[in-house]
Protein backbone atom coordinates (compact mmCIF):
# COMPACT_ATOMS: atom_id res chain seq x y z
CA UNK A 1 0.00 0.00 0.00
CA UNK A 2 1.00 4.07 -0.49
CA UNK A 3 1.05 6.34 2.40
CA UNK A 4 -0.79 9.10 1.38
CA UNK A 5 -2.36 11.71 3.94
CA UNK A 6 -1.92 9.50 6.83
CA UNK A 7 -4.08 6.70 5.20
CA UNK A 8 -2.69 3.51 3.92
CA UNK A 9 -4.19 2.98 0.52
CA UNK A 10 -3.94 1.74 -3.15
CA UNK A 11 -5.23 4.86 -4.62
CA UNK A 12 -6.44 5.33 -7.86
CA UNK A 13 -3.95 2.93 -9.34
CA UNK A 14 -4.37 -0.32 -7.23
CA UNK A 15 -8.42 0.87 -7.68
CA UNK A 16 -7.90 0.80 -11.66
CA UNK A 17 -5.89 -2.82 -11.29
CA UNK A 18 -2.55 -1.28 -11.61
CA UNK A 19 -0.05 -3.06 -9.52
CA UNK A 20 3.61 -3.66 -9.53
CA UNK A 21 4.67 -7.14 -8.89
CA UNK A 22 7.97 -8.04 -7.02
CA UNK A 23 9.14 -11.76 -7.11
CA UNK A 24 12.48 -12.38 -5.54
CA UNK A 25 15.60 -12.18 -7.58
CA UNK A 26 17.19 -15.10 -6.80
CA UNK A 27 13.92 -17.67 -7.10
CA UNK A 28 11.54 -15.93 -9.53
CA UNK A 29 9.01 -16.97 -6.56
CA UNK A 30 6.86 -13.77 -6.12
CA UNK A 31 6.90 -11.71 -2.54
CA UNK A 32 4.52 -9.16 -2.44
CA UNK A 33 3.08 -6.41 -4.71
CA UNK A 34 2.06 -2.46 -4.47
CA UNK A 35 0.05 -0.17 -6.36
CA UNK A 36 1.36 1.96 -9.09
CA UNK A 37 0.86 5.36 -8.26
CA UNK A 38 -1.53 7.40 -11.23
CA UNK A 39 -0.54 11.64 -11.75
CA UNK A 40 -3.71 12.19 -9.58
CA UNK A 41 -2.48 9.86 -6.53
CA UNK A 42 1.05 12.27 -6.78
CA UNK A 43 -1.11 14.98 -6.48
CA UNK A 44 -2.80 13.83 -3.65
CA UNK A 45 0.66 13.36 -1.53
CA UNK A 46 2.03 16.39 -2.63
CA UNK A 47 -1.25 18.40 -1.30
CA UNK A 48 -1.19 16.49 1.97
CA UNK A 49 2.44 17.28 2.70
CA UNK A 50 1.90 20.62 1.60
CA UNK A 51 -0.88 20.98 4.29
CA UNK A 52 0.61 19.37 6.57
CA UNK A 53 3.72 21.15 6.22
CA UNK A 54 2.89 24.49 7.56
CA UNK A 55 1.99 23.43 10.74
CA UNK A 56 5.69 21.54 11.09
CA UNK A 57 7.31 24.51 10.26
CA UNK A 58 6.31 25.84 12.90
CA UNK A 59 7.41 23.85 15.60
CA UNK A 60 10.86 23.96 17.32
CA UNK A 61 13.68 21.83 15.96
CA UNK A 62 13.41 20.27 19.36
CA UNK A 63 9.93 18.64 18.50
CA UNK A 64 10.76 17.69 15.21
CA UNK A 65 14.36 15.99 16.84
CA UNK A 66 12.15 14.07 19.19
CA UNK A 67 9.83 12.87 16.47
CA UNK A 68 13.01 12.03 14.28
CA UNK A 69 14.65 10.01 17.20
CA UNK A 70 10.81 8.08 17.90
CA UNK A 71 11.43 7.38 14.25
CA UNK A 72 14.36 6.10 14.45
CA UNK A 73 13.69 4.03 17.27
CA UNK A 74 10.61 2.02 15.45
CA UNK A 75 12.69 1.60 12.38
CA UNK A 76 15.35 -0.50 15.15
CA UNK A 77 11.82 -2.83 16.59
CA UNK A 78 11.03 -3.68 13.31
CA UNK A 79 14.92 -4.28 12.09
CA UNK A 80 14.45 -8.07 11.60
CA UNK A 81 10.97 -8.13 9.02
CA UNK A 82 12.87 -5.18 7.47
CA UNK A 83 15.79 -6.83 7.03
CA UNK A 84 14.54 -10.38 5.61
CA UNK A 85 11.78 -8.69 3.41
CA UNK A 86 14.74 -6.55 1.45
CA UNK A 87 17.07 -9.45 1.16
CA UNK A 88 13.93 -11.39 -0.85
CA UNK A 89 12.95 -8.38 -2.38
CA UNK A 90 16.49 -6.82 -3.52
CA UNK A 91 18.94 -9.96 -3.99
CA UNK A 92 20.96 -7.95 -1.25
CA UNK A 93 22.69 -10.63 1.37
CA UNK A 94 21.19 -10.34 4.47
CA UNK A 95 24.60 -10.80 6.51
CA UNK A 96 25.57 -7.05 4.92
CA UNK A 97 21.83 -5.33 5.10
CA UNK A 98 21.99 -5.24 8.68
CA UNK A 99 23.92 -2.38 8.31
CA UNK A 100 21.63 -0.17 6.64
CA UNK A 101 18.72 -0.71 9.87
CA UNK A 102 21.78 1.26 11.42
CA UNK A 103 22.46 3.47 8.92
CA UNK A 104 19.24 4.65 8.44
CA UNK A 105 18.30 5.13 12.50
CA UNK A 106 21.94 6.30 13.12
CA UNK A 107 20.90 9.21 10.29
CA UNK A 108 17.95 10.23 11.80
CA UNK A 109 19.28 10.09 15.46
CA UNK A 110 22.36 12.50 13.35
CA UNK A 111 20.16 15.18 12.13
CA UNK A 112 18.00 15.60 14.71
CA UNK A 113 20.84 16.49 16.40
CA UNK A 114 22.10 18.87 14.13
CA UNK A 115 18.72 21.07 14.36
CA UNK A 116 20.42 23.91 16.49
CA UNK A 117 22.76 24.69 13.59
CA UNK A 118 20.07 25.91 11.52
CA UNK A 119 21.46 29.33 11.89
CA UNK A 120 21.32 32.52 10.24
CA UNK A 121 24.05 35.10 10.29
CA UNK A 122 24.00 38.77 11.37
CA UNK A 123 25.95 41.56 8.98
CA UNK A 124 26.90 44.66 9.72
CA UNK A 125 25.73 46.82 6.78
CA UNK A 126 24.53 49.46 8.63
CA UNK A 127 24.86 51.39 12.02
CA UNK A 128 21.08 52.07 12.10
CA UNK A 129 19.36 48.65 11.29
CA UNK A 130 19.38 45.05 12.21
CA UNK A 131 20.34 43.42 8.99
CA UNK A 132 20.12 38.86 8.93
CA UNK A 133 19.73 35.87 7.83
CA UNK A 134 17.26 33.35 8.56
CA UNK A 135 17.55 29.49 7.20
CA UNK A 136 13.66 28.76 6.06
CA UNK A 137 12.05 25.05 4.47
CA UNK A 138 11.74 24.63 0.75
CA UNK A 139 8.10 23.57 1.97
CA UNK A 140 7.52 19.84 -0.19
CA UNK A 141 10.57 17.95 -0.92
CA UNK A 142 10.50 14.78 -3.43
CA UNK A 143 13.02 11.86 -2.96
CA UNK A 144 13.24 9.54 -5.03
CA UNK A 145 14.90 5.93 -4.12
CA UNK A 146 17.05 3.85 -5.76
CA UNK A 147 17.16 -0.01 -5.74
CA UNK A 148 20.01 -1.09 -4.04
CA UNK A 149 18.99 0.07 -0.71
CA UNK A 150 15.77 1.21 -0.70
CA UNK A 151 15.23 1.42 2.83
CA UNK A 152 18.03 2.95 3.97
CA UNK A 153 18.05 5.62 1.43
CA UNK A 154 14.24 5.92 1.90
CA UNK A 155 14.09 5.74 5.62
CA UNK A 156 17.61 7.95 5.67
CA UNK A 157 16.92 10.71 3.89
CA UNK A 158 13.85 11.35 5.53
CA UNK A 159 16.46 13.60 7.84
CA UNK A 160 17.39 16.30 6.80
CA UNK A 161 14.23 17.56 5.01
CA UNK A 162 12.34 17.08 8.18
CA UNK A 163 15.22 18.50 9.83
CA UNK A 164 14.90 21.59 8.27
CA UNK A 165 11.34 22.01 8.48
CA UNK A 166 9.88 20.38 5.05
CA UNK A 167 7.68 17.53 4.29
CA UNK A 168 8.33 14.95 2.50
CA UNK A 169 6.85 12.96 -0.72
CA UNK A 170 9.14 9.61 -1.18
CA UNK A 171 8.85 7.75 -4.34
CA UNK A 172 10.09 4.43 -4.17
CA UNK A 173 12.15 1.71 -6.90
CA UNK A 174 9.80 -0.05 -9.07
CA UNK A 175 11.87 -3.20 -8.76
CA UNK A 176 11.84 -3.58 -4.79
CA UNK A 177 9.65 -1.58 -3.35
CA UNK A 178 8.19 -3.58 -0.92
CA UNK A 179 10.00 -2.16 2.29
CA UNK A 180 8.56 1.06 1.31
CA UNK A 181 5.46 -0.30 2.63
CA UNK A 182 6.84 -0.92 6.22
CA UNK A 183 8.05 2.41 6.06
CA UNK A 184 5.21 3.93 5.18
CA UNK A 185 3.49 2.07 7.99
CA UNK A 186 6.26 3.29 10.52
CA UNK A 187 5.44 7.26 9.62
CA UNK A 188 1.99 6.37 9.67
CA UNK A 189 2.28 5.30 13.39
CA UNK A 190 5.01 8.22 14.72
CA UNK A 191 4.61 11.18 12.61
CA UNK A 192 2.06 13.83 11.91
CA UNK A 193 -0.89 13.12 9.27
CA UNK A 194 0.52 14.05 5.49
CA UNK A 195 3.80 15.38 6.28
CA UNK A 196 5.58 11.68 4.97
CA UNK A 197 3.76 10.18 2.18
CA UNK A 198 5.30 7.38 0.08
CA UNK A 199 3.98 6.51 -3.22
CA UNK A 200 5.31 3.58 -5.59
CA UNK A 201 5.08 3.33 -9.42
CA UNK A 202 7.07 3.45 -12.49
CA UNK A 203 9.17 6.33 -13.78
CA UNK A 204 6.20 7.55 -15.59
CA UNK A 205 3.67 8.62 -14.91
CA UNK A 206 4.50 8.99 -10.81
CA UNK A 207 8.01 10.10 -11.21
CA UNK A 208 7.62 12.13 -13.75
CA UNK A 209 4.40 13.62 -11.90
CA UNK A 210 6.36 14.43 -8.71
CA UNK A 211 9.24 16.05 -10.79
CA UNK A 212 6.94 18.29 -12.24
CA UNK A 213 4.29 19.24 -9.58
CA UNK A 214 4.49 22.76 -8.77
CA UNK A 215 4.84 22.83 -5.44
CA UNK A 216 7.61 20.57 -5.35
CA UNK A 217 10.76 23.08 -5.33
CA UNK A 218 13.37 20.90 -4.02
CA UNK A 219 14.00 16.90 -5.29
CA UNK A 220 16.66 14.97 -3.94
CA UNK A 221 17.09 11.68 -6.18
CA UNK A 222 20.13 8.69 -6.07
CA UNK A 223 20.51 6.83 -9.06
CA UNK A 224 21.66 6.36 -12.71
CA UNK A 225 23.05 9.32 -14.89
CA UNK A 226 20.78 9.04 -17.23
CA UNK A 227 17.69 9.36 -14.86
CA UNK A 228 19.26 12.06 -13.19
CA UNK A 229 19.11 13.89 -16.58
CA UNK A 230 15.55 13.09 -17.21
CA UNK A 231 14.76 14.72 -14.00
CA UNK A 232 16.68 17.95 -14.46
CA UNK A 233 14.95 18.08 -17.77
CA UNK A 234 11.23 17.43 -16.15
CA UNK A 235 11.77 19.91 -13.68
CA UNK A 236 13.29 22.83 -15.81
CA UNK A 237 10.11 22.20 -17.68
CA UNK A 238 7.77 22.86 -14.89
CA UNK A 239 9.46 25.46 -12.70
CA UNK A 240 13.07 26.82 -11.53
CA UNK A 241 13.86 23.62 -8.68
CA UNK A 242 16.85 23.15 -6.73
CA UNK A 243 17.74 19.80 -7.55
CA UNK A 244 20.56 17.35 -5.70
CA UNK A 245 21.94 14.01 -7.70
CA UNK A 246 23.91 11.56 -6.70
CA UNK A 247 24.69 9.38 -9.84
CA UNK A 248 26.83 6.62 -10.75
CA UNK A 249 30.67 6.35 -10.95
CA UNK A 250 33.43 4.41 -12.90
CA UNK A 251 35.86 4.73 -9.76
CA UNK A 252 39.19 4.03 -9.98
CA UNK A 253 41.14 1.94 -7.49
CA UNK A 254 45.00 2.85 -7.59
CA UNK A 255 47.60 0.85 -6.60
CA UNK A 256 51.64 1.72 -6.46
CA UNK A 257 53.90 -1.02 -5.81
CA UNK A 258 54.92 0.07 -2.68
CA UNK A 259 51.47 -0.40 -1.24
CA UNK A 260 50.67 -3.53 0.96
CA UNK A 261 49.29 -5.80 -1.51
CA UNK A 262 47.73 -8.07 1.11
CA UNK A 263 45.47 -5.27 1.70
CA UNK A 264 44.87 -3.91 -1.47
CA UNK A 265 44.07 -7.51 -2.66
CA UNK A 266 41.65 -7.61 0.32
CA UNK A 267 39.70 -3.84 -0.27
CA UNK A 268 39.78 -4.49 -3.85
CA UNK A 269 37.00 -6.85 -3.56
CA UNK A 270 35.77 -5.37 -0.74
CA UNK A 271 35.68 -1.94 -2.50
CA UNK A 272 33.36 -3.79 -5.21
CA UNK A 273 30.55 -4.15 -2.88
CA UNK A 274 29.69 -7.60 -3.98
CA UNK A 275 27.15 -8.25 -1.00
CA UNK A 276 25.10 -5.67 -3.18
CA UNK A 277 26.28 -8.03 -6.51
CA UNK A 278 28.41 -4.90 -6.72
CA UNK A 279 25.10 -3.11 -8.04
CA UNK A 280 26.69 0.21 -5.57
CA UNK A 281 27.62 3.79 -7.49
CA UNK A 282 30.73 3.69 -5.01
CA UNK A 283 32.17 0.59 -6.14
CA UNK A 284 36.00 0.51 -7.57
CA UNK A 285 35.18 -1.30 -10.57
CA UNK A 286 37.68 0.10 -12.42
CA UNK A 287 41.58 -0.99 -10.85
CA UNK A 288 44.34 0.48 -11.87
CA UNK A 289 47.54 -1.47 -11.40
CA UNK A 290 51.42 -0.27 -11.87
CA UNK A 291 52.83 -2.40 -14.44
CA UNK A 292 55.21 -4.30 -12.21
CA UNK A 293 52.45 -5.91 -9.58
CA UNK A 294 49.95 -6.23 -12.28
CA UNK A 295 49.62 -9.72 -12.73
CA UNK A 296 50.43 -10.78 -9.47
CA UNK A 297 47.45 -8.02 -8.22
CA UNK A 298 45.64 -10.38 -10.85
CA UNK A 299 45.75 -13.20 -10.12
CA UNK A 300 45.42 -12.76 -6.73
CA UNK A 301 42.28 -11.26 -6.67
CA UNK A 302 41.15 -13.58 -9.65
CA UNK A 303 41.85 -16.45 -7.02
CA UNK A 304 39.33 -14.11 -4.01
CA UNK A 305 37.04 -14.07 -6.19
CA UNK A 306 36.53 -17.14 -6.97
CA UNK A 307 36.38 -18.31 -3.50
CA UNK A 308 32.83 -15.73 -2.73
CA UNK A 309 30.19 -17.44 -1.32
CA UNK A 310 27.39 -17.05 -3.74
CA UNK A 311 24.26 -18.45 -2.52
CA UNK A 312 20.79 -17.88 -1.20
CA UNK A 313 20.81 -13.74 0.44
CA UNK A 314 19.12 -15.03 3.11
CA UNK A 315 22.01 -17.15 4.39
CA UNK A 316 24.07 -15.25 6.85
CA UNK A 317 26.91 -17.48 4.86
CA UNK A 318 26.46 -15.69 1.57
CA UNK A 319 28.90 -12.99 0.59
CA UNK A 320 27.09 -12.54 -2.61
CA UNK A 321 23.27 -13.06 -4.29
CA UNK A 322 22.03 -12.32 -7.63
CA UNK A 323 21.51 -9.06 -9.51
CA UNK A 324 18.16 -7.08 -9.10
CA UNK A 325 16.22 -7.78 -11.38
CA UNK A 326 15.89 -8.88 -15.13
CA UNK A 327 16.52 -6.11 -17.03
CA UNK A 328 20.01 -5.28 -14.66
CA UNK A 329 20.77 -9.14 -15.23
CA UNK A 330 20.40 -8.41 -19.32
CA UNK A 331 22.42 -5.24 -18.74
CA UNK A 332 25.56 -6.75 -17.27
CA UNK A 333 25.88 -9.46 -19.77
CA UNK A 334 25.53 -7.33 -22.16
CA UNK A 335 28.93 -5.68 -20.99
CA UNK A 336 30.37 -8.80 -20.47
CA UNK A 337 29.92 -9.74 -23.68
CA UNK A 338 30.99 -6.59 -25.00
CA UNK A 339 34.50 -6.76 -22.95
CA UNK A 340 35.10 -10.38 -24.53
CA UNK A 341 34.88 -8.70 -27.97
CA UNK A 342 36.59 -5.48 -27.34
CA UNK A 343 39.44 -8.16 -26.94
CA UNK A 344 39.74 -8.00 -22.75
CA UNK A 345 41.11 -11.14 -21.52
CA UNK A 346 38.62 -12.85 -18.71
CA UNK A 347 40.52 -13.95 -15.74
CA UNK A 348 36.84 -15.40 -13.63
CA UNK A 349 33.77 -15.22 -13.51
CA UNK A 350 31.80 -14.36 -16.96
CA UNK A 351 28.49 -16.12 -16.23
CA UNK A 352 25.53 -17.72 -14.66
CA UNK A 353 27.47 -19.87 -11.57
CA UNK A 354 27.08 -23.41 -11.78
CA UNK A 355 24.95 -26.07 -10.41
CA UNK A 356 20.97 -26.30 -10.01
CA UNK A 357 20.64 -23.91 -7.04
CA UNK A 358 21.25 -20.99 -9.88
CA UNK A 359 19.40 -22.46 -12.81
CA UNK A 360 16.70 -19.80 -11.96
CA UNK A 361 17.00 -16.28 -10.88
CA UNK A 362 19.42 -13.70 -12.27
CA UNK A 363 22.58 -14.83 -11.05
CA UNK A 364 26.56 -13.75 -12.02
CA UNK A 365 29.38 -14.44 -11.14
CA UNK A 366 31.87 -11.81 -9.83
CA UNK A 367 33.90 -11.29 -12.85
CA UNK A 368 37.17 -9.48 -13.42
CA UNK A 369 38.96 -8.85 -16.73
CA UNK A 370 42.48 -8.37 -17.49
CA UNK A 371 44.12 -6.59 -20.51
CA UNK A 372 41.76 -3.69 -20.69
CA UNK A 373 41.95 -1.09 -22.59
CA UNK A 374 40.70 2.58 -21.31
CA UNK A 375 38.69 2.91 -24.81
CA UNK A 376 36.86 -0.18 -23.99
CA UNK A 377 33.08 -0.34 -22.80
CA UNK A 378 33.82 -1.64 -19.87
CA UNK A 379 36.50 0.61 -19.19
CA UNK A 380 33.90 3.99 -19.46
CA UNK A 381 30.18 2.82 -18.78
CA UNK A 382 29.28 2.16 -15.13
CA UNK A 383 28.14 -1.42 -15.23
CA UNK A 384 26.76 -1.79 -11.33
CA UNK A 385 26.93 -5.17 -11.18
CA UNK A 386 29.55 -7.52 -10.38
CA UNK A 387 32.56 -6.94 -12.75
CA UNK A 388 36.00 -5.60 -12.20
CA UNK A 389 38.77 -4.09 -14.97
CA UNK A 390 42.38 -4.30 -14.76
CA UNK A 391 44.38 -1.74 -16.15
CA UNK A 392 48.10 -1.22 -16.46
CA UNK A 393 49.88 2.06 -16.13
CA UNK A 394 53.69 2.58 -16.25
CA UNK A 395 54.34 6.49 -14.22
CA UNK A 396 52.18 8.46 -11.65
CA UNK A 397 50.97 10.48 -14.33
CA UNK A 398 49.45 7.84 -16.25
CA UNK A 399 48.05 6.47 -13.16
CA UNK A 400 46.57 10.13 -12.95
CA UNK A 401 45.21 10.47 -16.52
CA UNK A 402 43.54 7.16 -16.89
CA UNK A 403 41.92 7.58 -13.62
CA UNK A 404 40.63 11.33 -14.82
CA UNK A 405 39.75 9.68 -17.94
CA UNK A 406 36.08 9.36 -17.39
CA UNK A 407 32.12 11.47 -17.32
CA UNK A 408 32.39 9.96 -14.03
CA UNK A 409 33.66 11.71 -10.67
CA UNK A 410 32.24 9.93 -7.81
CA UNK A 411 35.24 8.38 -5.65
CA UNK A 412 38.62 6.81 -5.89
CA UNK A 413 40.80 5.37 -4.09
CA UNK A 414 44.90 5.38 -4.39
CA UNK A 415 46.84 2.76 -2.42
CA UNK A 416 50.88 3.85 -1.31
CA UNK A 417 52.98 4.06 1.33
CA UNK A 418 54.67 7.19 0.18
CA UNK A 419 52.81 9.75 1.57
CA UNK A 420 53.96 12.40 -0.22
CA UNK A 421 52.67 10.57 -3.48
CA UNK A 422 49.45 9.87 -1.88
CA UNK A 423 48.85 13.64 -1.36
CA UNK A 424 49.81 14.46 -4.55
CA UNK A 425 47.92 12.18 -6.37
CA UNK A 426 45.03 12.97 -4.24
CA UNK A 427 45.13 16.77 -5.21
CA UNK A 428 44.68 15.78 -8.83
CA UNK A 429 42.11 13.14 -8.75
CA UNK A 430 38.43 14.71 -10.15
CA UNK A 431 36.29 13.09 -7.71
CA UNK A 432 34.52 14.00 -4.97
CA UNK A 433 35.38 11.10 -2.36
CA UNK A 434 39.08 9.74 -2.24
CA UNK A 435 40.34 7.30 0.23
CA UNK A 436 44.26 6.50 0.71
CA UNK A 437 45.15 3.23 1.64
CA UNK A 438 41.46 2.16 2.13
CA UNK A 439 38.11 2.23 -0.17
CA UNK A 440 34.44 1.84 0.22
CA UNK A 441 33.86 3.44 3.83
CA UNK A 442 31.37 6.08 4.22
CA UNK A 443 31.96 8.38 7.46
CA UNK A 444 29.21 10.61 9.31
CA UNK A 445 29.49 14.08 8.99
CA UNK A 446 31.60 14.10 5.85
CA UNK A 447 30.05 15.36 2.46
CA UNK A 448 29.15 12.27 0.12
CA UNK A 449 28.63 13.71 -3.38
CA UNK A 450 30.04 13.27 -7.08
CA UNK A 451 31.92 15.63 -9.33
CA UNK A 452 31.08 15.95 -13.33
CA UNK A 453 27.79 13.10 -14.18
CA UNK A 454 28.36 11.57 -10.91
CA UNK A 455 25.93 14.17 -9.65
CA UNK A 456 25.74 17.61 -7.56
CA UNK A 457 25.54 18.49 -3.79
CA UNK A 458 26.89 16.52 -0.59
CA UNK A 459 24.61 14.65 1.64
CA UNK A 460 25.73 12.36 5.15
CA UNK A 461 26.50 15.89 6.70
CA UNK A 462 26.11 19.73 7.34
CA UNK A 463 26.25 20.59 4.04
CA UNK A 464 22.62 18.23 2.99
CA UNK A 465 20.73 19.78 6.29
CA UNK A 466 21.38 23.12 4.92
CA UNK A 467 20.93 22.60 1.21
CA UNK A 468 17.13 21.58 2.24
CA UNK A 469 16.52 25.18 3.28
CA UNK A 470 16.45 28.68 1.78
CA UNK A 471 18.27 31.73 3.05
CA UNK A 472 15.99 34.97 3.46
CA UNK A 473 17.80 38.22 4.21
CA UNK A 474 15.80 40.16 6.87
CA UNK A 475 16.49 44.15 6.90
CA UNK A 476 14.92 46.28 9.75
CA UNK A 477 15.16 49.78 11.07
CA UNK A 478 13.15 50.98 13.85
Amino acid sequence: MMLIDGELTAGEGGAAGQWIESHDPATLAPVGRVPAATAGDVDRAVQAAARAQIAWKGRSVWERAALLRALAAAIQTRGKEILELEARDTGNTLAKLQADIQIAAGYLEYFAGLGSELKGETIPATAQGLHLTLREPYGVVARIVPFNHPFMFAAAHLAAPLMAGNAVVVKTPETSPLTGVILGELCREVLPRGLVNIIHGHGNPAGDALVRHPLVRRIGFTGSVATGLAIQRAAAESSVKHVTLELGGKNPFIVFPDADLDRVVDMAVAGMNFSWAGQSCGSTSRVLLHESIHDEIVERVAAKLSALGIGNPLSLDSEMGPVNSARQHERVLGFIASAKADGARLVSGGGRPPGESFAKGYWIQPTLFAEVQPTMRIAREEIFGPVMCALRFATEEQAIALANDSDYGLTAAVWTRDLPRALRVMRTLDAGTVWINTAGQHYVGSPFGGWKDSGLGGEECLEELFSYSQTKAVHAFA
